[in-house]
């Protein structure tokens, strides 16, 4: 690991060609946007250093190095669930050793335009659950509201400390064959995964330390630290020590290795509803010295099953009595509650409308152009170019609920034309996109697989956004396939956010 690349002297022997722009030996971007090479298969600027690594390192070497990073987060509980697969359902996040860098112009990009959306969205969630002036204007037809399974009616009127509802925000990421960044979807409920980008990049720093260091690389391991603060600030009162919690479904649930990762990270506690209880409107937690009020739940059971009392009266994953609390101002939640009507598919469809509804600008990232079902004319042209597009189920997450349709058989394309009509509301459909590709290890060659993107979001008020550099970079390990969900067979990369000058540097040795 100590040679993995040249040292500074051995780089001023190099003829300076070959500095600036060296080639990826026998790799093929066929005719795909790379995010490492150009179509020439040439090193872009912030990659140049990476891609000499890896023209240094045999593919059994780097092999070698991932099945090694992979025991590793095997070691560290790094898991998921599939509960649909029959081979057992705790799996490792499938992981590759190639990173993704991202330039810091791409990324001054992106940053602003997911501050914008987040604004937006948030000013949406505040008066879907208020006035409604949105719907009353005309710019979205009530009907989609009314009709969308996450629309809570049991939220209208909520008021959240800060008129702020979605505090934590995934928003996933697609660029084209032209490099253009589009917004595939908005995750405002409980978004996962960035406990993978963390433990991502702890074993990328500790197996790549020299070309981590060289390559200028912005932190992400305060994120913690980031969000602890920001759950701190959300207590409705003014205290010194306010008791934070992660409310968890439990063991049994996928993403509990994140739950229970990030409490320990940011020194809470993690709890499930049977250690919570609702006194006088009050939330305390079970304690070994008794009852301890919690000032403020992060919580990661989704919305109908957080208060039998209101949602789901079978819930036995949620707290009797929360949303009382909640309404009388004696405890903080992130997110609030009815925050996913903004994750619908359809409703999706609508933001570029927010934008300018809300904040009078124009979308500085694009949505991929989407047909909603439910309205008559884009209905008839989904039907009648169904061998073009993708469909998705509006209210599906996971890689669920999809028709690819140039790579669908006659009889699936015929199969969802059935469920169009018979439930256009739960349908929109999008041109398919070229998505871009990083190379990714497959056995023993290097080869081009599709990704995409979800960074994260801390949101405490329209002046008060943090974006982090980085994200979740997720990897159609398929040949051929656009699926990256973990569920469907994708996996991982670590996030390289190249810094501009003045900004901070994560350190190669912490």
């Amino acid at each position: 690991m100590q040679n993995e690349i040249p040292s500074q002297s051995q780089f001023q022997s190099i003829p300076r060609q070959s500095i600036v722009a060296p080639k990826l030996e026998s790799y093929q971007t066929d005719g795909f946007f790379d995010e490492l090479v150009d179509e020439h298969t040439m090193a872009r600027p912030d990659a140049e250093m990476l891609v000499q690594l890896i023209n240094r390192i045999p593919a059994g070497e780097l092999l070698r190095r991932q099945r090694s990073i992979e025991r590793s987060l095997y070691q560290m509980g790094i898991t998921f669930t599939v509960y649909s697969d029959n081979s057992g359902t705790e799996k490792i996040m499938p992981f590759d050793v190639i990173p993704r860098i991202v330039s810091a112009m791409l990324w001054h990009h992106i940053e602003a335009g997911l501050r914008q959306r987040i604004r937006a969205l948030n000013r949406f969630l505040s008066d879907i659950y208020g006035d409604q002036a949105i719907v009353n204007d005309g710019i979205i037809p009530k009907e989609l509201i009314d009709s969308c399974p996450a629309f809570l009616p049991q939220c209208v009127g909520l008021k959240p400390p800060r008129d702020v509802w979605c505090h934590i925000t995934g928003t996933d990421l697609v660029r084209d064959n032209t490099g253009a960044v589009y917004v595939l979807e908005d995750n405002l409920r409980c978004p996962s995964g960035v406990s993978y980008v963390l433990q991502n990049r702890h074993v990328m720093k500790r197996n790549f330390p020299q070309v981590f260091g060289a390559s200028r690389v912005r932190p992400v391991n305060d994120y913690p630290s980031r969000l602890y603060g920001m759950l701190r600030s959300m207590v409705p009162w003014e205290i010194d020590n306010p008791t934070v919690a992660v409310l968890t479904p439990g063991v049994f649930n996928s993403a509990y290795y994140e739950h229970s990762f990030l409490a320990q990270q940011m020194g809470v506690e993690l709890v499930e509803g049977r250690d919570l209880v609702v006194q006088d409107d009050f939330v305390y937690m079970r304690t070994t010295d008794g009852l301890q009020q919690v000032d403020v739940i992060y919580r990661r059971v989704d919305d109908t099953f957080l208060d039998p009392e209101v949602f789901r009266k079978d819930s036995a994953l949620g707290v009797a009595g929360l949303m009382r609390a909640y309404r009388a101002g004696n405890v903080a939640l992130a997110n609030a509650p009815g925050t996913g009507v903004a994750d619908d598919k359809v409703i999706y469809a609508f933001v570029p409308q927010m934008i300018d509804y809300y904040l009078g600008e124009q979308p500085i990232l694009a949505n991929v152009p989407t047909y909603v079902c439910q309205q008559e004319e884009d209905r008839n042209y989904v039907l009648d170019h169904l061998d073009e597009l993708v469909v998705k189920a509006a209210g599906e997450s996971g890689g669920y609920g999809i028709l690819i349709g140039p790579h669908a058989t006659d009889d699936e394309r015929a199969e969802f034309a059935a469920k169009i009509r018979e439930n256009p509301r739960n349908y929109i459909a999008q041109p398919t996109l070229q998505l871009s590709r990083v190379p990714t290890l497959a056995n023993d060659t290097i080869e081009g697989r599709h990704v995409d993107l979800r960074p994260y979001i801390l949101y405490s008020g329209p002046d008060d956004v943090w974006v982090m550099p980085g994200g979740l970079t997720r990897v159609a390990l398929k040949k051929g396939s656009l699926v990256v969900n973990s569920s469907q067979g994708g996996g991982s990369k670590d996030t390289w956010v190249v810094a501009e000058a003045g900004q901070p540097v994560a350190s190669s040795n912490s």
